[in-house]
């Protein structure tokens, strides 16, 4: 016994589709914590933006300090070692970065 038709045309399975495409997309962004894409793609997303710097600013800054707490944590004679040297030099470059994020906003 052949299955009914969900759909009557080709036209509304690619619209449903369209459809199911787009809010799966919305609710990626939103677990993700980002605000939703512009209705036309040309618009810039200027709070998206905002949202995802402002996302990359607290996982830096987060990293700057487990990296600076894993140093503090270790022995001074690790912390004179030339490990503890490419650390902070690590560390510096990240700081940089989380200071040029901050010129960005």
């Amino acid at each position: 016994m052949p299955q009914p038709r969900k759909y009557e045309s080709r036209a509304q399975q690619q619209a449903a589709y369209r459809k199911r495409q787009a809010l799966s997309q919305q609710e990626l962004l939103s677990q993700k914590g980002l605000p939703a894409l512009p209705a036309i793609p040309t618009l810039p997303g200027t709070a998206r933006w905002s949202a995802m710097l402002a996302q990359a600013h607290t996982m830096l800054s987060a990293v700057a300090q487990e990296m600076q707490t894993y140093h503090d944590a270790r022995s001074e004679s690790w912390q004179e070692s030339t490990r503890a040297e490419a650390l902070l030099a690590k560390l510096e470059r990240l700081q940089e970065s989380v200071s040029q994020l901050d010129d960005i906003d």
